[in-house]
């Protein structure tokens, strides 16, 4: 049982330190939504998304207000759309309801515009995928996700073949505004059923009818907290996040719990990520500079970063019973701003950042490159990090924004995307690489059964 004076001891992480939940979601299955008819269909699913999150954000605001704890982004995600949209199609007609239902319960965004085609791809999955740039330029609150590769079943390279084609297509259909629709695009490996953080959230066909998920963070906690132990060495650093990393999971769970209760859903997960914002102070990059480097980007990166992940795992572990999500540690570049300043001065670049994948949370994340990339550039950069996510048996992701009619300075987005530095990329062909199609068979250890 948590009691709510274990919460309130991280009133002054909250006050200086930018500690707050970063996003409670509400995944909704949409199966029994699906009916003979689109619009019969999009009519179910107004009236169960409404029902069931219409005061999601009420009761987060309370949460939030009772405990002194700002509880920043509140998200719905749903079952993944292709499924719904299979035999009716309709998939522009869903894309439209799932925005307006996202601007009636007043949430931040809504996930669930995902395929899962890591073996292959249906007829219908393909039809799906096709869909998606003009569903991203008319809606403002949806993100898409895609799946393309698994440990189980390998990497399916036709889906990634596609996938470039997509991104692209997405950047020129949302130029008008930097091509932002990419940045509700992620392509996965190894995707999960219960990440409540965007672009990626789904529900997973695993789940239950109505779940609460919730997303932790706080990097300037665990930044001051190793401002004091400026002289130790590195088990103590380890120690140190450890203790910071059990303090704020014990806040989302009871975030977790409460909203469940409030709202009659399950208790899904806890993510115990580490999510930064474009705000000074709540930087994974400055955690990293603080243990020792120069600047992010540096050699020894990569070993810092994966300390710092191992450690929030472990004390995150010990504070809540379900674990899920991605958690870790994110390095979305656009939204940290030490990530931002060392890739503006030529620290960070994209190879090292791929390096950095192998050990993170996630992936390439909230990268923009410039607006000429081709197609097979980007497929090629999905693949390597399918790769890394297939082979090390983790999830990995790409988010990259080729910013259409930009080659190079910097992009703004806004709010807690951010800002970026346009990012430069080999110049050097994978096209044959990448147009041989196929499927990338699993490692052999993964055939454990």
């Amino acid at each position: 049982m948590i009691s709510i004076n274990e919460v309130l001891e991280t009133n002054r992480m909250v006050d200086s330190e930018h500690l707050d939940v970063r996003t409670v979601t509400m995944g909704i299955s949409l199966l029994d939504c699906i009916d003979g008819s689109v619009e019969k269909t999009c009519q179910n699913i107004e009236k169960k998304i409404t029902e069931k999150a219409g005061k999601l954000v009420d009761v987060a605001n309370s949460i939030a207000s009772e405990i002194g704890i700002p509880i920043v982004n509140k998200r719905i995600s749903v079952t993944p759309v292709s499924l719904i949209c299979a035999r009716i199609g309709g998939e522009i007609e869903v894309a439209k309801t799932l925005d307006k239902c996202a601007e009636i319960c007043n949430v931040d965004f809504i996930g669930g515009y995902t395929a899962l085609v890591h073996k292959g791809m249906t007829d219908y999955e393909k039809r799906f995928l096709l869909t998606i740039p003009e569903a991203l330029k008319s809606t403002k609150k949806l993100c898409s996700s895609i799946n393309i590769g698994s440990t189980q079943s390998g990497i399916n390279m036709d889906a990634v073949k596609l996938m470039g084609k997509i991104v692209k297509e997405t950047a020129e259909l949302t130029k008008d505004n930097d091509s932002i629709g990419c940045a509700k695009l992620v392509v996965f490996a190894n995707a999960v059923e219960d990440n409540p953080f965007m672009a990626g959230a789904f529900h997973g066909v695993g789940e239950g009818d109505c779940v609460i998920n919730v997303g932790v963070s706080g990097p300037g906690v665990v930044k001051v907290a190793l401002e004091k132990v400026k002289d130790a060495d590195l088990t103590v650093v380890a120690e140190t996040i450890k203790k910071v990393a059990y303090k704020i999971t014990r806040v989302g769970q009871f975030v977790a719990q409460e909203a469940s209760k409030r709202l009659n859903a399950n208790f899904g997960i806890v993510d115990l990520s580490l999510a930064p914002t474009p705000t000074m102070g709540d930087s994974v990059a400055h955690i990293l500079e603080e243990i020792g480097l120069e600047s992010v980007g540096a050699c020894g990166t990569t070993a810092c970063l994966a300390l710092l992940n191992d450690a929030v795992k472990k004390g995150g572990l010990m504070a809540t019973s379900h674990v899920g999500g991605l958690s870790g540690a994110f390095i979305p570049v656009s939204e940290d701003i030490g990530m931002i300043n060392a890739a503006k001065k030529g620290a960070l670049k994209i190879e090292k950042l791929e390096a950095m994948t192998a050990v993170c949370s996630v992936g390439l994340d909230m990268i923009a490159i410039p607006g000429s990339t081709p197609s097979e550039v980007i497929s090629a950069i999905i693949a390597d990090e399918a790769a890394i996510g297939v082979t090390n048996n983790k999830t990995t992701a790409v988010r990259v924004i080729p910013v259409y009619g930009k080659e190079s300075g910097s992009v703004n987005f806004g709010g807690l995307l951010g800002s970026a530095p346009i990012m430069e990329v080999s110049k050097y062909s994978p096209s044959v690489f990448v147009n041989r199609g196929g499927r990338i068979p699993s490692p052999v250890w993964a055939h454990k059964n």
